[in-house]
């Protein structure tokens, strides 16, 4: 087990769900990265999905694309991402799922990179432009090094895509909660529970939802019928809107998690 299974054990245990925040690494500026993770932990975040930044970001709306935007002004690499977590790990044991698209992991090496990342760290790994069909090396590669290999579902899955997921899938299942890309929205989609309940006849691993959960209210209905919740695009949202300030953008992150987590925890 690593600390993505140890944590939804441990919730499990308890009867909670995950509160999972979205972190762009290296926006606004790579120095803030670790404050902004460490921030979001002591607001009550369970588990942290770290994005690696890339030019073209298909599964990510317009936020997230900014985000990765003002991160690669600053030509923040992989490399410099894995470094930040090697930084963190003294001072945190909460998992770390790191998304990036495949073009980063392949330009590395899939086995180079593995290594890289368990010794730094990393607990998982959400790769959301490489289909488990395609996937087979690093399915192969990633258990070496004791990371979880997370594929997402979507609504429009059928029952036979979602056992294949989900019997590839380690960590934890992501359920995209709409048919489309991340950003924050007003309601929650009418398909995450039809989604969540197919899901659950072919699989008992633990189901985290994301794309479009904003709120803390939005969190607490999904935490209800999820074992994690996924919140990025509001998150980012507050990070834009208080980057010229450090302390204050802290303070707002800081804040608006801790709102987030007590919804969750609701």
């Amino acid at each position: 087990m690593n600390r993505i299974d140890k944590k939804f054990q441990e919730l499990r245990d308890r009867g909670a769900s995950a509160f999972m925040p979205y972190l762009c690494a290296g926006d606004p500026h790579p120095e803030l990265t670790d404050k902004l993770l460490l921030s979001l932990e002591a607001a009550g975040a369970d588990l942290i999905e770290l994005g690696v930044p890339f030019s073209d970001p298909i599964a990510d709306g317009p936020t997230v694309q900014r985000a990765s935007e003002r991160a690669l002004t600053h030509h923040i690499s992989l490399e410099q991402i894995l470094s930040i977590v090697a930084d963190l790990r003294p001072r945190t044991e909460i998992p770390i799922a790191l998304m990036s698209y495949y073009n980063p992991i392949f330009r590395m090496g899939e086995a180079v990179f593995c290594k890289a990342a368990h010794e730094v760290g990393v607990d998982g790994l959400i790769v959301p432009d490489l289909p488990p069909e395609q996937a087979q090396s690093l399915l192969e590669i990633a258990p070496n090094y004791n990371l979880a290999t997370i594929f997402m579902v979507a609504p429009t899955s059928p029952p036979e895509r979602m056992k294949l997921i989900a019997s590839v899938s380690t960590g934890f299942i992501y359920c995209v909660s709409v048919t489309g890309v991340t950003g924050a929205r007003a309601m929650l989609s009418d398909e995450i529970a039809p989604t969540i309940a197919e899901l659950r006849k072919h699989t008992d691993k633990p189901i985290s939802v994301g794309f479009g959960v904003s709120t803390p209210e939005q969190a607490e209905q999904v935490a209800k019928i999820a074992d994690g919740v996924i919140v990025g695009s509001a998150i980012v949202n507050v990070i834009e809107e208080n980057m010229d300030d450090e302390v204050k953008l802290l303070a707002a992150v800081k804040r608006f998690a801790s709102e987030l987590a007590a919804g969750v925890k609701a």
